[in-house]
């Protein structure tokens, strides 16, 4: 199974995290949501799969770049 690095496309500061570790995520489901030049984006998993790892919290101020989860991909 391969692990996808889920990567911030722009700086900003983490407003939500809404998974867990451990969680079983579905294609599209919101795992965070950042604030970046006063407007919220939610950032979507990109696969289904398992959250292995989370690198961010709730107020963190994070680059463009930074690997803010990584995910087990499950086989469909």
């Amino acid at each position: 199974m391969e692990v996808i690095k889920v990567i911030n496309e722009m700086a900003g500061t983490v407003v939500e995290v809404r998974v867990s570790q451990e969680a079983n995520i579905q294609e599209g489901d919101t795992l965070f949501v950042l604030e970046s030049m006063k407007m919220q984006i939610e950032v979507q998993t990109p696969v289904s799969g398992l959250v292995r790892k989370i690198n961010v919290e709730e107020g963190d101020f994070i680059d463009e770049g930074s690997v803010l989860a990584e995910i087990e991909e499950v086989s469909g």
